[in-house]
């Protein structure tokens, strides 16, 4: 079965999971934690790594990986590939979010040879995991569905859930935060009828049903805050909301899924559409 193993990203548990499915990791995460990843990994090294999407959090460490396991193939949506090949449009954006975090948060950032990158469209199936165009939270992201198990990995689409609260979260960092499209790739998964979801934040979901269900009301809540409010009132909300929840968890949800990027996200979203 597949499972999760904790990065303990900036010594946090429950904070970003790399999943990992017969020998093969889905969303590596950053490099800066990545030594424990694969310390948690059977044989120290993976037989293939499979990305939703190619935000730090999730695809950080995948040339660091390649570096060290030249063989190593990379599967990645055709929108985030020339980016993993080429990463500095990528970097210089993530640097306008995190300033002078950015090495502590993420690590090294390499390349990822173009040789070793396999691009995908959607619809394909490789090793038994069928691939599932989701946009919303990102142009690339992508889900991969194991058509045995029914285990889903989901990456950010179905939002963030810290253990053991129940509460779901959406993640909405700018800049390709498009809230029909996230909608509508809720409902493509819904009707895969996934037995299970694995959320790189974090772990396993065993109600699929009612997680993407408080996933698709979480989204519509947000998108109606950020249309009828400003940067204040909408931190304000969101900051109570997260407030109220036990301080472990809030700790992890604000690390998982920074506040002010929530609504830069949808800001940007809010102002394409006016």
């Amino acid at each position: 079965m597949a499972r999760v193993i904790d990065s303990m990203h900036l010594g946090l548990d429950r904070v970003i999971g790399a999943c990992e499915r017969n020998g093969a990791l889905i969303d590596p995460g950053p490099s800066s934690s990545i030594d424990t990843v694969l310390a948690g990994l059977e044989g120290g090294r993976p037989e293939a790594v499979f990305l939703t999407h190619i935000h730090l959090d999730h695809a950080g460490a995948t040339g660091t990986l390649v570096e060290r396991f030249p063989d190593l193939r990379v599967y990645v949506h055709e929108v985030g590939a020339p980016h993993l090949i080429d990463p500095e449009r990528l970097l210089r954006s993530a640097r306008r979010l995190y300033g002078d975090e950015m090495d502590r948060l993420w690590g090294e950032v390499r390349p990822v040879p173009e040789e070793n990158v396999t691009v995908l469209g959607g619809g394909e199936a490789i090793d038994g995991l069928g691939v599932i165009y989701t946009p919303g939270h990102a142009f690339h992201h992508v889900v991969y569905l194991d058509e045995d198990s029914g285990d889903a990995f989901v990456g950010d689409v179905g939002g963030v859930l810290i253990p053991p609260t129940a509460e779901v979260w959406i993640p909405t960092p700018p800049p390709d935060i498009d809230v029909e499209l996230w909608r509508a790739s809720i409902v493509a998964l819904e009707e895969r009828e996934p037995q299970r979801l694995l959320l790189t934040h974090f772990g396993a979901v065993e109600d699929p049903a009612r997680h993407l269900d408080a996933a698709r009301t979480e989204l519509a809540h947000l998108a109606e805050a950020a249309r009828t409010s400003e940067r204040a009132g909408f931190l304000e909300a969101l900051e109570s909301r997260i407030d109220a929840q036990p301080a472990a968890a809030a700790e992890r949800i604000r690390t998982a899924m920074p506040p002010e990027q929530v609504w830069l996200g949808l800001e940007r979203w809010r102002d394409r559409l006016a």
